[in-house]
């Protein structure tokens, strides 16, 4: 590409020019998320009903940040995570129906942030004379970073990594412990970031104990639950006993753009009382005041967010939900399910391999057998150089507590088909025949 911007436009004959400079110059150099052999991070999903519905909210170039510039960016989208609270099984209190209700945040890492400032912000309103400089947020040592972030950017000092069970999930008592420690230290609890479906092993810490070692040592403190990923399985009955106990969160969120055919960015944020959010989040300039707002009959999205203004983005979750339903939503997640069972099934067949962690979903971690980190990562990043597969690593405690290098299969992209899928087995064992022969 040129150094310098063009001075001169073009008319629309010349367009065919612009295409081909994306099929030429951005199309080669791109990680190519919808490929059959996408296996890396988790997916991003997104179908054409969701990308029509995006087309159309760009055309309309419409701005949400307040319920009256674009009452149905409001109304639709209030309606939307109400729909899909329902569809995922969600305790009535996240209903906006209620004292609670849900919006569309960009990630799950604003959620995160979002969630915090709350928590910060009720906390200190009951505590008025609690020293900021004392406050204390807990997760996982197994947790997304985007915990850590915002701790950073909400101006909490002090973050505890949980140590975590033989499963990779948050252990209790270890909470249990550090809370204490730190009361008796002078410092105040008041945030815990559980998660459902971690990054690394797909883990799912446990929100019904964890909930009840708040009850009892800082009943003031919020709990939130990040499930970014798994929280699309929810559609199906058969996958929420991991929710046990999310009746007593203080907010969750699930991102659709990850696994349930929407495409990017699309976070279903939910909180069981809007009122601290809005309190923590609400500034309101006399340029942004408004009839309709003074009523306080409507919904300003913008007091639920880190920005001021917001797109139509629930314009696509609905072209989702009418094209698909909820039998073809429950479809898409048990197809991928169902292949990861067979993968797992393979692996477990092998002896050449063993599992880093128990299958969850539609997430499988495996290694070579034995102490072969070198080995692992030399067949992850064999089979990526065939450019016929992309696979990402981690590295997962084994039964010793050393750090053992792991390859992450994450099935459920668009592209993913059982046949890619059986063909990323087989040229895992073929790679693993010729590091064999070249060790020996």
């Amino acid at each position: 590409m040129p150094d310098k911007p063009p001075q001169a436009g073009i008319d629309h004959t010349q367009w065919p020019d612009i295409l081909e400079d994306v099929r030429s110059i951005v199309l080669p150099a791109l990680t190519h998320w919808q490929s059959p052999g996408f296996f890396g991070y988790f997916p991003a999903n997104g179908s054409w009903p969701a990308v029509l519905g995006d087309l159309i909210s760009t055309g309309l170039g419409v701005q949400g940040m307040l319920w009256q510039t674009g009452p149905a960016i409001t109304e639709v989208e209030t309606r939307m995570l109400d729909w899909m609270a329902h569809l995922g099984g969600l305790p009535d209190r996240f209903l906006s129906t209620g004292a609670g209700g849900g919006v569309i945040q960009g990630t799950a890492s604003e959620a995160t942030l979002v969630a915090m400032v709350a928590a910060r912000h009720r906390f200190r309103k009951a505590h008025p004379h609690t020293n900021p400089g004392t406050l204390v947020a807990y997760t996982s040592n197994q947790a997304h970073s985007s915990v850590l972030k915002a701790t950073r950017i909400a101006g909490i000092e002090h973050l505890r990594l949980i140590a975590t069970d033989a499963n990779h999930a948050m252990d209790t008592e270890a909470l249990r412990t550090k809370i204490n420690e730190d009361l008796n230290a002078g410092l105040t609890p008041f945030y815990i970031c559980a998660t459902a479906g971690s990054t690394s092993s797909g883990a799912f810490d446990p929100i019904d104990r964890i909930a009840a070692v708040r009850a009892e040592h800082c009943p003031d403190a919020w709990v939130h639950v990040d499930a970014a990923w798994a929280g699309s399985a929810t559609v199906c009955p058969e996958h929420r006993w991991f929710l046990e106990g999310v009746e007593h969160a203080d907010s969750y969120c699930t991102n659709p753009h990850k696994w349930l055919l929407t495409n990017f960015d699309c976070d279903l944020f939910y909180i069981a009382d809007r009122a601290n959010l809005i309190d923590a989040m609400s500034v309101t300039p006399e340029y942004l005041r408004n009839s309709a707002t003074d009523s306080g009959e409507v919904i300003d999205y913008r007091d639920w967010q880190v920005p001021l203004g917001r797109r139509f983005r629930a314009l696509k979750l609905w072209f989702v939900m009418r094209h698909y339903g909820a039998e073809g939503l429950r479809a898409h997640i048990r197809q991928h399910v169902a292949w990861t069972e067979w993968l797992e099934r393979q692996v477990l067949a092998d002896d050449r391999f063993e599992l880093a962690a128990p299958r969850s979903l539609s997430l499988l971690c495996l290694r070579l057998t034995g102490d072969r980190d070198h080995e692992t990562k030399a067949l992850l990043e064999a089979a990526n150089a065939t450019g016929r597969v992309l696979l990402t690593h981690t590295t997962l405690p084994d039964a010793d507590g050393r750090e053992r290098s792991t390859i992450r299969v994450a099935i459920g992209g668009m592209g993913n088909t059982f046949e890619s899928v059986q063909a990323l087995w087989q040229l895992l064992t073929e790679l693993a025949d010729a590091a064999t022969s070249d060790a020996t």
